[in-house]
């Protein structure tokens, strides 16, 4: 079956992107979809509830999580998008790593998800300018996997000089420059500001999502994951809500996707597909209504 990626990229619509964790410690869902035929299953099952792209991860991106052997993370991308591509699905492959990468669009991925925006490995850059159907997220992150140090996750990388959103705003141009010289095409170009990633507070993550539109405007689509973020809990415990748990931020994740929707964000990352599909259903209607 053949993807025209090309629709995908210059998308109108906001797309919901469901993640599929193939980790032992991921810090929602780690384990659970580690046997193939589970994550196949589960797999199926976010694209009947409405995901047109379903993101794959083999190694958890976590603060302090443990790198996972080159080999064993292969095999476990390869596995699922062996069983996942013949039916059709849209395939993101969320590694920092060239090597997965080439087998991963080999096998018929079409989306390569770096968090470290090109800078963990220079070579994963080029392998997606080799394939020119695939598309390449470039993602803001000062931590590239090192971990974190103190009490408070990436709170070494964290500090803002010229605030949050400019200096996120300029380090990630200065990513998305680097990867043009490094042969990928500015049509390939999707960009992710990174909330959580360097981010760990609503102080900084609250700022980039309102300031949406100042990345739109740089002229490549953008994709906002702020699913089940530390920040989302953080919210709602700013609003009374007592120790929240996973429904309640998986609500509040909705509630974040319809407004990116609204906004113009290209795709949401999330987990709970279902919720994020009727509420960017909502905000892609509301920005239609605007638009007439």
């Amino acid at each position: 079956m053949s993807i025209d990626m090309k629709a995908i990229h210059d998308s109108r619509r906001t797309l919901v992107m469901g993640v599929l964790n193939i980790t032992e410690d991921s810090f929602s869902d780690g384990g659970l979809w580690l046997d193939p035929a589970a994550a196949k299953a589960y797999g199926e099952a976010m694209m009947k509830d409405g995901a047109d792209i379903i993101d794959i991860g083999a190694e958890s991106t976590r603060p302090g999580a443990k790198r996972v052997g080159e080999a064993d993370e292969k095999t476990r991308v390869l596995g699922v998008v062996d069983a996942l591509a013949p039916e059709g699905a849209v395939l993101s492959i969320d590694t920092t790593r060239a090597s997965v990468a080439s087998a991963a669009l080999e096998h018929g991925a079409q989306i390569i998800n770096d968090v470290s925006g090109g800078q963990l490995d220079r070579e994963l850059p080029h392998v997606v300018a080799d394939y020119a159907e695939s598309l390449y997220i470039v993602q803001h992150w000062r931590g590239w996997l090192a971990g974190a140090a103190g009490n408070v996750p990436d709170a070494d990388t964290s500090v803002y000089e010229h605030g949050v959103v400019r200096d996120v705003y300029d380090e990630l141009m200065r990513q998305v420059d680097a990867v043009l010289a490094a042969g990928v095409r500015a049509e390939q170009i999707i960009i992710d500001p990174g909330l959580g990633f360097s981010k760990p507070g609503v102080e900084h993550n609250l700022p980039i999502l309102k300031a949406l539109d100042r990345f739109n405007a740089a002229g490549y689509p953008v994709l906002i994951g702020a699913s089940r973020k530390r920040f989302v809990g953080a919210l709602l415990a700013d609003a009374g809500v007592d120790e929240p748990d996973m429904a309640s931020k998986d609500n509040a994740t909705a509630a974040i996707s319809a407004l990116c929707a609204e906004h113009g964000a290209w795709a949401v990352r999330v987990h709970d597909v279902a919720k994020s599909r009727d509420a960017v259903a909502v905000g892609n209607a509301w920005r239609g209504c605007a638009d007439a």
